[in-house]
């Protein structure tokens, strides 16, 4: 991102960008420079807020416990370079340095996750690899919650494949206090605790009323703490935008409070009118933000300018909705049961493994909802990050395809090659030069021979990849 801020010059962004309370030493401009990139457009937020705590309204958009994360590294670990480096640059610093963290561990959640659910090792792996080269990579790697989220969901996803119900539910709260898209989450669980009853119900053991009990109180308790950390942070901001004026505005610093002034932001905590959600039934300052500042709501970027930004998120709602498609085909008994009723084992004609796999779909519908959510009610733009950090559906189906329609992916040792097809040995899938052990880095090498579809799915992801990372670090609008 260095070299592309050096050649391309910063686009003039309407954007939230506070201006810094100190001068840089050469060390914060070597960091900016290196750096800086990965702080624009929402970044700025967070960076802010991990600074100066929730200052203005607007702020309270962003959840928590990325913020916090980055501050507690900032005066943390990166304590001693505080001689060095001011807070901002300290916070730029853990932001790339945890991102990288994350994005590593959440790869490796994906791929634990993929082998419980897919039970196809080489499936799994090669969705693990995708997700490193994600559409959305950018967002990972810059100072956004994307990284932290997918890793706390995936891992949380994991633990519930295993039986971990509170590990998972640990998880899963922790997630929805770093993004609220993290909430649905809760519907995991609800799913989970509802086939389990639905099972019980036909095979006709034990008491049903004390299992239907006993399942509907965990469920309950479960999703009350997937809820609670945002719960938490909406009684916050009431307290702090609502709660009666405490002098707050003599203790921002000038620049902070012009600031305010000039773009009509609202501060926290000073004497005067309180803003309209206050006086709500249920004062949920998230909601309030978002319609007012984003003008996010039920249809609202359907609007013929706003065609661009449907056409950037037609890749990744083409996949998922021939995901869901593939899936419903391959399943409809299964779908039209909700996944409820009880099979055997040997059944025959019932996939068992692999993307159509009875277990996946409670991802298919998961990832489906966020589409359907994303699509109608959101800047329809995000929607490549938005299912690229929540969703395992966009990795492992690419992977899918990837695996059943690559014939330089079939060899002897794939855990299920495709029936009726001749398999490759590793030289002959290379054309006699030693295949790579890495399935994306054989395809990459091997271009001209592979697949259209492959060329389409590799496209995709790296084209948003590299785009990404050119266009957002230089301020211009993207995912």
């Amino acid at each position: 991102q260095a070299v592309f801020n050096l050649l391309i010059p910063d686009h003039a962004a309407d954007a939230f960008c506070p201006p810094r309370l100190s001068e840089p030493s050469p060390w914060d401009m070597l960091v900016e420079w290196l750096l800086g990139g990965l702080s624009h457009w929402d970044a700025e937020h967070f960076l802010f807020i991990s600074e100066h705590g929730y200052l203005y309204e607007h702020n309270c958009a962003f959840l928590p416990l990325y913020p916090l994360s980055l501050w507690a590294v900032a005066r943390g670990a990166l304590w001693p370079l505080q001689g060095l480096l001011r807070l901002r640059s300290r916070l730029l610093l853990s932001a790339v340095l945890l991102n990288s963290l994350f994005s590593v561990l959440a790869a490796a959640a994906l791929y634990e996750l993929g082998r419980a659910v897919l039970r196809r090792r080489r499936v799994a792996f090669l969705a693990a690899l995708l997700f490193s080269l994600s559409p959305a990579g950018v967002f990972m790697a810059a100072a956004y919650s994307e990284s932290m989220f997918a890793f706390l969901a995936f891992s949380a996803m994991w633990q519930l494949e295993k039986g971990q119900s509170w590990l998972s539910g640990l998880l899963f709260s922790l997630a929805s206090g770093a993004r609220a898209n993290g909430l649905i989450n809760a519907g995991f669980f609800l799913y989970s605790r509802s086939r389990r009853f639905a099972l019980q119900l036909q095979v006709g053991s034990g008491s049903i009323w004390k299992q239907a009990l006993s399942l509907a109180s965990s469920a309950v308790l479960m999703s009350a703490g997937i809820f609670l950390p945002f719960a938490l942070f909406q009684y916050y901001a009431y307290v702090r935008f609502c709660g009666p004026g405490t002098s707050l505005d003599q203790s921002i610093p000038e620049p902070l409070l012009q600031l305010a002034r000039d773009k009509g932001y609202r501060p926290a905590a000073t004497d005067g009118a309180k803003p309209p959600w206050c006086s709500q039934r249920v004062p949920v300052v998230y909601s309030y933000v978002q319609d007012i500042y984003w003008n996010v709501g039920f249809l609202r970027y359907f609007e013929l300018r706003q065609v661009p930004n449907f056409l950037l998120a037609l890749p990744v709602t083409i996949l998922v909705l021939w995901a869901a498609w593939t899936y419903v085909r391959a399943n409809p008994q299964h779908c039209l049961t909700l996944g409820l009723e009880r099979h055997e084992s040997g059944e025959e004609g019932k996939p068992r493994d692999g993307f159509c796999c009875p277990a996946a779909f409670v991802y298919v519908v998961h990832a489906t909802a966020l589409l359907a959510f994303g699509f109608s009610c959101m800047h329809v733009q995000v929607l490549t990050r938005f299912l690229g950090s929540s969703s395992p559906i966009l990795y492992w189906f690419s992977a899918h395809l990837l695996q059943e329609h690559e014939p330089l992916l079939w060899s002897a040792e794939a855990d299920n090659p495709p029936p009726g097809r001749a398999v490759l040995s590793k030289s002959s899938s290379s054309c006699g030069k030693g295949t790579p052990d890495n399935p994306v880095v054989r395809l990459l090498l091997n271009w001209p021979l592979i697949t259209h579809l492959s060329k389409s799915i590799l496209g995709f992801f790296l084209c948003y990849w590299l785009l990404g990372l050119i266009l957002h670090c230089n301020f211009f609008p993207w995912t």
